[in-house]
């Protein structure tokens, strides 16, 4: 297990891995914050919530190309297209006349960060020695929590002068000054012929997440449920194409009986599911707690500032197995008792402290996780990004469902939420628990190409080269 300091050695590669995944995850947020200025200024009410669909779904899409990307253009002209792609996305959002237009550039956007988030997971196994691939992968996963703490508070700082095109200016340049350290961060990599576009594959994943952000912006009832179906039944329809395909979007060994990769994907996804009650949080901090909008922002990045802390701390610890029970039970034990402390004029330093346990439940478990996934291959961990965006889809529609339930009362709305969070969360540990991480010594993979940081031992008659 390498250490921090380490990792500080690889430094132009951990801002190019890390700042990749960043700007996607602080866009989500700039844009939360940005939207009612630019409302004001623009029109398009009525399309307020398919700012996020619009993101989401072309953030799927892309992270299922990225192994075709690496094998095409190899790992430094893919980051370029990535950052390329989302730079352009920015300034459309930024010169937007109409809220249509602003709609496109945010589906550029996501085609950006989608690729940039699985290009940082993909790229680990090569751009960084073996031992320091649980602190690289702690790393990029914590940039998740960062982009909840620094979106808001950026993008408030703009709305609050009214200067929200000013905004993805600033992302744009950001995107620009993490690929200029591109050629010095990554190794040369070799291309190779990429694989057919699974198409039917493609099409069901797009049509899960578009029918399920689309529940979570619907107020009748019987509609989302009809949504929500509707994505479960694409979601089905792709696993089952995907098992007997010959292209895939997953490996072929989430397939494979007894294989834990599945197990491995389904944990991630119940915890990542968990940061969803985020977005409802701050509504229910100031009807239920009389908080003013400016400190009630801040709960909507506790469990998120508990995740990027406890996969800072934990992704050294040996005990990997125990970590990855003890995620999920955490999550789903805070969210039971978050909805127990629900009520009217409710004291909410409380929830902060629980917030905060829920986070770390999920960052002592995630790294190890990830790691685990991407011992399958380099298209194993490139799906990681897939599977937390699909997460994140998926869990955003199920919170809005969940809120409108329990209408027109706030508290049965808080409790519907958190009690049907804790229910996945706990699910978590049935998952944790069938993939059997951390409960034998990983057997090393043959297919695996070589990290070009990794050397015969000193005195060794192999060439290392």
């Amino acid at each position: 297990m390498g250490s921090w300091r380490e990792l500080g050695a690889h430094f132009s590669t951990a801002v190019v891995l890390a700042g990749g995944v960043l700007v996607g995850a602080v866009n989500i947020y700039v844009a939360a914050s940005l939207l009612p200025t630019a409302v004001a200024g623009i029109g398009g009410e009525r399309l307020y919530a398919w700012n996020m669909t619009a993101f989401l779904v072309a953030q799927v899409v892309a992270t299922m190309f990225v192994s075709r990307a690496l094998a095409r253009l190899g790992n430094a002209t893919a980051y370029y297209l990535g950052f390329g792609v989302f730079a352009t996305g920015s300034v459309v959002c930024a010169v937007s006349p109409a809220m249509p237009v602003l709609l496109a550039g945010r589906g550029v956007q996501g085609l950006g960060a989608g690729l940039l988030t699985g290009l940082g997971f993909a790229v680990i196994h090569s751009a960084l020695p073996r031992q320091l691939w649980a602190r690289g992968s702690a790393l990029i996963s914590a940039m998740f929590g960062v982009g909840n703490l620094v979106g808001p508070a950026l993008g408030g700082l703009f709305a609050q002068f009214g200067s929200w095109r000013a905004a993805f200016v600033v992302l744009a340049g950001a995107a620009v000054v993490i690929a200029a350290q591109v050629p010095r961060a990554l190794p040369r990599s070799e291309r190779s012929p990429s694989a057919p576009v699974p198409s039917f594959a493609l099409t069901a994943v797009v049509g899960a997440v578009g029918a399920v952000s689309i529940a979570g912006i619907l107020t009748s009832i019987l509609a989302m449920a009809a949504f929500i179906v509707l994505g479960f039944g694409f979601v089905v329809a792709f696993l089952l194409v995907e098992k007997r395909a010959a292209v895939r979007v997953l490996p072929a060994e989430a397939y494979e009986s007894g294989s834990p990769l599945r197990w491995i994907y389904l944990t991630i996804m119940c915890l990542a599911a968990g940061v969803s009650v985020e977005a409802f949080l701050p509504l229910f901090s100031q009807h239920l707690g009389g908080l003013p909008p400016a400190a009630a922002g801040f709960f909507s990045a506790a469990l998120s500032f508990g995740w990027s802390a406890g996969q800072i701390v934990s992704s050294s610890a040996r005990r990997v197995r125990l970590l990855c029970l003890a995620g999920p039970t955490l999550l789903a034990a805070a969210f039971v008792v978050l909805a127990l402390l629900q009520r009217e004029n409710a004291s909410v330093l409380a929830w902060l402290a629980v917030l905060l346990a829920g986070g770390t439940g999920i960052g002592i478990a995630m790294p190890h996780l990830s790691v685990a996934a991407m011992a399958s291959g380099q298209q194993a961990a490139a799906a990681i990004a897939t599977v937390l965006t699909m997460a994140t889809a998926f869990g955003a529609s199920i919170a809005g469902l969940l809120v409108n339930l329990g209408a027109p009362s706030m508290v049965t709305s808080a409790r519907y939420l958190l009690i049907g969070f804790a229910v996945v969360a706990a699910a978590g540990v049935f998952t944790t628990a069938a993939a059997g991480v951390g409960a034998r010594p990983a057997v090393a993979r043959t297919d695996l190409p070589p990290s070009p940081h990794d050397r015969a031992p000193s005195g060794s008659s192999i060439d290392p080269e």
